[in-house]
């Protein structure tokens, strides 16, 4: 099987790459080079920024795909764009859109792939669903074959679980109070992109998946404080967690604010029983006590790694100042 993934290097798509070659598909990443992830051994790379269409054309030539995934497309105009260049060059196009764009808060779960598309708080989720809602069009006008995949939280060891990477952890190790959003006990899910690439590999070129959406996920569910507790024994500590509510957060910063209101504030169970009846073979095994070692780990072996958001730093301590007084 022939396989184009746009990027292939980011946090989520090198899981994917790597189990893709690991299963004897015939893989192709374009991209521009320019990530510190390497391409991965046996993979073959095309030099090419797909958002300049010529670059793209040059560098795919006369190729035709099994499947496409494009792991950049974040705004309608990304997807006219892959409609407009990979019409008739494929028989799946797989876009990834956000488990952020369900309804928001949501008024049941556990959410299904039939949960209503409605982030009326975050710009982001917003141009997803009109990425999804175009991709609908085109299938239901032109048969382009498009399948939708919604990730939540999904992280390698390069990332924390935190706004601001290593800054939360360094907080933690040196005594100082790290904020909580809400109480702490609202529901969340971490997957880990090795676990997310067993479901992604196993619906590539699948005939079944087009026309398809399906959210991947683990079916560990965590509360925020037990995801704060999890990362500070990995770090070796115990954080000083101080709860805050969200709307309160939000005033000091529009991005973290929206990234809250939008998106963790609130509880999310996933019902993963569709993407499991395409997959047979799908489940998540990585628990977060192992993924937050691994995280840990890999700060720890280099502290240039552990790099500290200034800006990010004083915005705590601005809301702590501010809550606490």
């Amino acid at each position: 099987m022939k396989v184009l993934f746009i990027g292939g290097t980011g946090i989520i798509s090198s899981a994917c790459s790597q189990l893709a070659i690991d299963r004897g598909i015939d893989l192709y990443l374009l991209n521009r080079g320019q990530s510190f992830r390497p391409v991965p051994e046996d993979a073959k790379a095309l030099i090419g920024d797909i958002r300049d269409k010529q670059s793209t054309l040059d560098a795919i030539g006369n190729l035709h795909f099994d499947a496409i995934v494009d792991w950049i497309a974040f705004t309608p105009d990304h997807i006219e764009n892959d409609i407009e260049i990979f019409t008739g060059r494929t028989d799946q196009f797989i876009f990834i859109s956000s488990a952020s764009a369900y309804q928001t808060p949501p008024s049941n779960l556990p959410v299904t792939e039939s949960t209503v598309l409605d982030n009326p708080y975050w710009k982001y989720s917003r141009n997803k669903i009109a990425c999804e809602e175009r991709l609908v069009k085109e299938y239901r006008d032109n048969k382009f074959p498009f399948t939708i995949i919604r990730p939540s939280h999904t992280y390698d060891k390069t990332l924390t679980p935190f706004e601001g990477g290593y800054t939360v952890v360094d907080r933690m190790r040196k005594g100082k109070k790290v904020v909580c959003h809400g109480d702490g006990s609202s529901i969340w899910v971490m997957t880990n992109h090795r676990d997310f690439a067993k479901g992604l590999v196993g619906l590539l070129g699948n005939s079944h998946a087009i026309g398809e959406t399906f959210h991947i996920t683990s079916d560990e569910l965590l509360t925020w404080n037990q995801i704060f507790e999890l990362m500070g024994k990995a770090a070796g500590v115990k954080p000083d967690i101080i709860h805050i509510p969200s709307n309160f957060i939000a005033k000091f910063d529009k991005d973290m604010g929206d990234g809250l209101l939008g998106d963790k504030a609130n509880s999310m169970i996933f019902d993963n029983s569709k993407i499991k009846k395409f997959v047979p073979d799908f489940v998540a095994t990585i628990p977060f006590s192992q993924g937050a070692k691994e995280i840990m780990e890999w700060f720890d072996a280099d502290p240039k790694k552990q790099v500290v958001d200034k800006r990010i730093d004083k915005i705590f301590d601005d809301i702590l100042s501010e809550y606490c007084k």
